[in-house]
Parts: C-alpha cells; structure tokens; sequence
C-alpha cells in the first residue's frame, strides 16, 4: 500500500523490502487556470525534472557530470536516467520520470535530490504559483507497486525552482524525505547551480 507524505515526513524504502533494487521516480504537475489577454501572450509553462546526486564523501554536489536532466538523460554511472522531458505538463499522470536504480550508486552517492524548475522563468515571467496539482511518487519498477507519494499543496508564488523530495542513505537503507522547498533558481543546466539553490541544497 503507497504511503502518502506530508511535508517534512519520512519513509523507509529497502527496510523490510530487500528486494527494491530499482525506483521509478514520477513528477507531475498541472498549468493553473490563467486570464486572457488579448494584449498578453500565452506560452506553455515547462518545467524541467532534474536529479542531483550528492557525494558520499563530501556531503555535496561536485559538479554539472552529477546532474541528470533534459541534457544530460543518463549518468555516467547508468544509476540515474532521465525519461525524456515533457514540454508542456499536459494530460494525466506522471510528467516526467526519473528511474534509479540503487545497486548502480555503489559507495561515492547517498542522497539524490529531485528537483523541478521552469524553463526560462524570468524571461516569461513565470512562477509556481501559477502551478497546480504538483506531486512526486516513487515506485517499485520491478513489481510496479507506489511506494509512496507527496502532493504539493502549498502556494509558491514567485518562486521558480522547487525542490520535491529527495532518496537518501542511512545506517545502510534507503529513505524518502519530502521537501517541499521552493528556491529561485535560473535553470539546472550544465552551468553552475545559483548559490540560492545550494544554500537550499546544503
């Protein structure tokens, strides 16, 4: 049965499942219903699904090689792969997927954080606020079961980035935290993550 989580809560994932080897991560999210203007242009709002993996040994994230989005679909380990990025968060269900599979991450990564952000936020002078129905859930890939799901409920206006929760190592089993935490953060990319972003992350 699929928990559902509150902000801040947390779930074991491999504790009395030694079987879990692989997680699909699914977002999802809906536009908010908008005004028209026949003087405004309206663009879809993208938001992009990103996962960072933090270093074992540094608690941190070492550099754009351990984040895997829309560019970079699958990491250099082949224990984090991107399913491909959905442009306008339209129709039901999961938005975009994230699959992990844990046996891969051997000893240099404990934690992997999931993170969405708007594609060109300031540009189109978009935020989450302007975002509805947003949720992360994690899935057992093998059996095809939920494991556990979190609906964002909160409101974020302004904000551009959003941290939705993130898998975690302690004392040799797997974990899910919901977060929850909306930052301002241009982009995930192949650039430096802002320091508004770290400051979240660390």
């Amino acid at each position: 049965m699929s928990v559902n989580l509150q902000k801040g809560q947390k779930v074991d994932l491999t504790k009395g499942n030694t079987g879990l080897k692989t997680i699909l991560v699914g977002l999802g999210w809906d536009e908010a219903p908008r005004k028209f203007s026949l003087f405004s242009k309206h663009e879809d709002i993208d938001c992009d699904a990103s996962a960072l993996l933090i270093s074992a040994q540094t608690g941190k994230l070492n550099g754009p090689v351990d984040v895997v989005y829309f560019g970079n679909l699958t990491h250099q380990t082949g224990a984090v792969h991107h399913m491909g990025d959905n442009l306008t968060g339209a129709g039901d269900g999961d938005d975009e997927q994230i699959l992990v599979e844990l046996p891969k991450l051997g000893n240099a990564y404990s934690k992997i954080v999931f993170v969405v952000n708007i594609y060109q936020a300031m540009q189109r002078k978009q935020h989450f606020g302007m975002i509805k129905n947003a949720f992360i859930r994690l899935v057992d890939a093998e059996k095809g079961v939920e494991l556990c799901r979190y609906n964002l409920s909160e409101n974020y206006d302004g904000k551009t980035a959003m941290i939705f929760g993130e898998i975690y190592l302690y004392n040799g089993e797997w974990k899910f935290n919901a977060i929850g935490e909306p930052t301002n953060d241009n982009g995930i990319s192949e650039q430096d993550i802002s320091a508004d972003f770290k400051e979240v992350l660390s």
